[in-house]
């Protein structure tokens, strides 16, 4: 693995902590990753994402979807019903997981469903108002309007 060190970001950035820590956590974990549940992670419109888990053998009420702390966080932790059961072979996977994906700013939760084992969530990307990109209308030579109010003496 390899180690990148950040502290130039850290002397030359102000504000960008986020992102910085991000990384680090990224590069950090990115071998200690666990592989169960297989997911995928698609793009379904511009601004829009779905995130679907293969969670065979969950019942709705086994699995849990919630958002903390900018992160979207999945979790499952099925009842231990099979002790009274005697498997020959054992080859689908029930057992207890959670996932972690972290959210983009402005990236909201908009619904889950679970369906033939598996689970969709589907995610928007809302930008406010203030941070679109707006056209500024531009004057022509001496019709420049101002605010301005006049002033007059008090005294």
């Amino acid at each position: 693995m390899r180690n990148f060190d950040l502290a130039p970001l850290y002397r030359a950035t102000v504000g960008f902590d986020q992102i910085a820590d991000m990384m680090d956590r990224v590069l950090s974990s990115d071998m200690g990753q666990p592989t169960y549940p297989p997911y995928n992670i698609e793009k379904t419109a511009d601004d829009a994402y779905r995130i679907s888990i293969a969670v065979a053998g969950f019942a709705d009420s086994d699995l849990s979807v919630e958002v903390k702390d900018g992160a979207l966080i999945v979790s499952a932790r099925k009842a231990d019903e099979d002790e009274q059961r005697t498997y020959l072979h054992r080859g689908i996977a029930t057992r207890a997981f959670e996932r972690k994906f972290q959210l983009a700013d402005h990236v909201k939760v908009t619904g889950a469903s679970h369906a033939d084992g598996m689970l969709h969530i589907d995610l928007m990307r809302e930008v406010p108002e203030a941070l679109k990109p707006r056209r500024i209308e531009i004057a022509s030579g001496n019709s420049v309007e101002k605010d301005v109010v006049e002033g007059q003496a008090v005294n």
